[in-house]
């Protein structure tokens, strides 16, 4: 058995981290809308496991509980607790957490924004400020000098990673770090033992440069659910045509090919300013019993929820509008970040126990 182990987002889940969008934030002109979805996701989460919920303040913790309460949300499966943030995006400023030897481990890399394109400094704090307040009980944490977000990683779980180069080989995330370097650091700090690298792929509006959990991610260790265009109209066309065919040419270890799972991008969607948003199903978050799908409004996703239907039979389908989020270029699963078990947290953050 590997050391470190990343365990693929189907492995039992102890709770779902996300950040709450605030006034304060680019949320703002958006921010009943963006709360709305917030509140549904978090409403599916519940039905599952924990949500565990950073909020800015105090009295932005005390609205949020009433706010859940509310809208029905159990308070034994809601932990609110407090860091202030720039942004919502957990799935890259979260910790990613590794099965060290059978045992959780928190790992913090480093998150600047994408490569520099945003502030950071806040939200690449607040893994450190959780874990000082002892949010993961008696967890581990290593920090590590490294940029590296959450959404740019799929594992499945026995030891492969499926990575874009256009975001882990960007120059404003670690400008000495080669391909050679990046798979080392990944074999040293995740236990992978392949790293596969897809060229092609990118959603027109996406500021990632090609997170993999917005184009292909991995259901079982031998499926992979992918963006498709089938639109030779659409601009992204020909580059997700031959990311197809890069899909279509890796291997497993064991030498098979994968089984390719095809999720139908959506009808082209536009900002007040004209701008196209980064709508994908394949931004789904996969929870104890359940699969998340971001839905749009649109006729492909009743289409991509019966395809993923199948792949997770185990699993119930809840369709999450998430048109919201498209509005800051992320959806469903860029909002969110899974804490797999056997990671315990702290019990003093119930809105039942909050004065």
């Amino acid at each position: 058995m590997a050391e470190r182990v990343l365990p693929a987002e189907w492995a039992p889940q102890t709770a779902v981290l996300l950040t709450w969008p605030h006034e304060d934030s680019d949320w703002a002109f958006i921010l009943p809308q963006a709360e709305t979805t917030f509140t549904a996701i978090v409403q599916a989460i519940t039905t599952q496991q924990t949500a565990l919920v950073v909020c800015q303040h105090a009295a932005h913790r005390a609205r949020l509980a009433e706010q859940l309460a509310q809208a029905g949300v159990p308070a034994e499966r809601l932990q609110l607790v407090m860091a202030p943030a720039e942004d919502t995006w957990a799935r890259d400023h979260g910790p990613l957490t590794v099965l060290d030897q059978g045992q959780p481990l928190l790992l913090d890399f480093i998150f600047n924004g994408w490569g520099n394109k945003y502030p950071a400094l806040k939200d690449n704090l607040i893994t450190q400020r959780l874990h000082a307040q002892g949010v993961f009980a008696d967890t581990r944490l290593e920090s590590i000098p490294l940029v590296l977000e959450g959404g740019s990683l799929e594992s499945d779980g026995l030891g492969t990673l499926l990575t874009t180069e256009s975001c882990l080989l960007s120059p404003e995330r670690n400008p000495a770090y080669g391909r050679e370097q990046i798979e080392a650091a990944l074999q040293q700090h995740l236990g992978a033992q392949r790293v596969l690298w897809l060229r092609h792929g990118h959603l027109h509006g996406d500021d990632t440069d090609g997170h993999i959990d917005t184009l292909a991610r991995f259901c079982t260790p031998d499926t992979i659910a992918y963006v498709c265009c089938e639109d030779p109209e659409d601009p992204h066309y020909d580059d997700l045509q031959a990311m197809q065919a890069e899909l279509g040419a890796l291997r497993q270890a064991n030498g098979q090919a994968y089984r390719l799972i095809a999720l139908p991008l959506p009808r082209a969607q536009y900002n007040a300013e004209g701008k196209r948003l980064p709508a994908t199903h394949a931004n789904f978050l996969i929870i104890n019993g359940a699969v998340l799908v971001p839905t749009y409004n649109d006729p492909t996703d009743a289409i991509a929820c019966q395809r993923l239907a199948e792949v997770f039979p185990g699993r119930q389908i809840i369709g999450i509008d998430c048109r919201a989020l498209i509005e800051q270029y992320g959806s469903l699963h860029c909002v969110t970040m899974q804490l797999p078990a056997p990671l315990p947290l702290s019990q003093a953050d119930r809105p039942s126990s909050m004065t």
